[in-house]
């Protein structure tokens, strides 16, 4: 298989053992992982320089997950990866799991920081980038960021100091779904025109279809070639994405299935 297909099929698994998770637990946030679960297979598949045996290496990438409530698609990428078995995954949520509600680098290894309060993750990670820059290492800065967390001032301020500062080691990409656990972005806080907004600041801007995996693999590309500055990818998503009754469903930003919708959801993904 080329990587396309590996990637594809990836992320098939990873909605699987989503839907499972988040059943299994009878809490958590289904829709912002089914509709990411193409990027995270990309990059753990191929675009992020990892290895699962040894999750601390120096010269690793760094993922930092600035909206943690999506958790579940990262989780389910690193255990189908080998970070740990992937039947830890039925753990997730529980009160003595390391797999908890929102990453925390108390329990586990592999994780850059713990998140939870959205629109901290940019500035975490501008952080990174500089550290990284100023002991010249070679590895980049990549940040899960979600439309609805830019409604906040943290995400414009450390945009603006990504731009300052030349972190031209950072490569951001969004989940632009529209939807947030109140409803529509554009209705709760107006962000149009998001993506430029940021190329105003100063970041070098691409756009894609986050369900497309030639377009995903190559946004990445070219990303990782630009050196003029912080890279922000604007992945157009849906909510829910390979599950008929959830996708574009607000509803499902933070609401888990039961038994029988799980079994409908599995269906749905095979």
């Amino acid at each position: 298989m080329n990587r396309i297909e590996v990637a594809n099929n990836f992320a098939k698994e990873i909605r699987r053992e989503v839907i499972k998770m988040v059943t299994a637990a009878n809490s958590g946030h289904p829709g912002g992982p089914l509709g990411l679960a193409d990027i995270y297979a990309a990059l753990y598949t191929s675009i992020l320089n990892h290895d699962p045996k040894n999750p601390d290496k120096k010269d690793r990438d760094r993922l930092i997950l600035s909206n943690g409530h999506v958790c579940a698609v990262r989780y389910a990428a690193m255990a189908l990866s080998g970070y740990f078995p992937v039947e830890d995954l039925k753990t997730f949520r529980a009160m003595d799991s390391f797999l908890q509600g929102h990453p925390s680098t108390r329990y586990m290894k592999g994780i850059e920081s713990s998140s939870g309060s959205l629109g901290q993750g940019l500035s975490v990670s501008v952080g990174l980038a500089l550290g990284a820059k100023l002991k010249k290492e070679t590895y980049k800065i990549y940040t899960c960021i979600s439309d609805g967390e830019c409604g906040e001032g943290m995400t414009w301020e450390a945009a603006q100091s990504a731009v300052h500062f030349n972190t031209n080691n950072l490569i951001a990409f969004m989940d632009r779904n529209y939807i947030q656990i109140d409803g529509n972005t554009e209705e709760v806080m107006k962000l149009e025109p998001l993506d430029q907004k940021f190329k105003t600041f100063g970041w070098n801007l691409i756009n894609a279809d986050g369900h497309n995996m030639e377009e995903i693999f190559q946004a990445f590309e070219k990303a990782k070639t630009y050196t003029s500055g912080p890279t922000l990818i604007v992945f157009r998503t849906v909510l829910g994405k390979g599950v008929s009754y959830m996708e574009n469903n607000p509803k499902w930003h933070g609401t888990p299935p039961n038994k029988e919708q799980e079994a409908q959801a599995l269906a749905e993904l095979v």
